[in-house]
């Protein structure tokens, strides 16, 4: 299973002639490919998947899918304890 994660658009700049952007992931950042997303701007959302931006997303949109990772995270932790019993 593949999994993008949202994160913040922090700033943009080009290494060797690749457009790429600092995410902010909810307080740890990365860096990333944003060349299929050219329009991209510091502020904006996207996902992110094996160091590649996939799409731009709005912020709205982010918080939702952030949301039901965090809700999934906790679902999972419920079922380690559980089976711990």
């Amino acid at each position: 299973m593949c999994l993008g994660i949202p994160g913040k658009i922090l700033s943009i700049y080009e290494d060797h002639g690749t457009k790429m952007a600092k995410i902010d992931f909810g307080g740890v950042s990365r860096e990333a490919c944003i060349e299929v997303i050219p329009e991209a701007k510091p502020g904006d959302w996207t996902i992110i998947h094996a160091g590649f931006a996939l799409n731009l997303l709005s912020e709205e949109e982010a918080q939702e899918t952030l949301e039901i990772l965090n809700e999934m995270a906790s679902l999972a932790t419920q079922e380690d304890k559980a089976q711990g019993d």
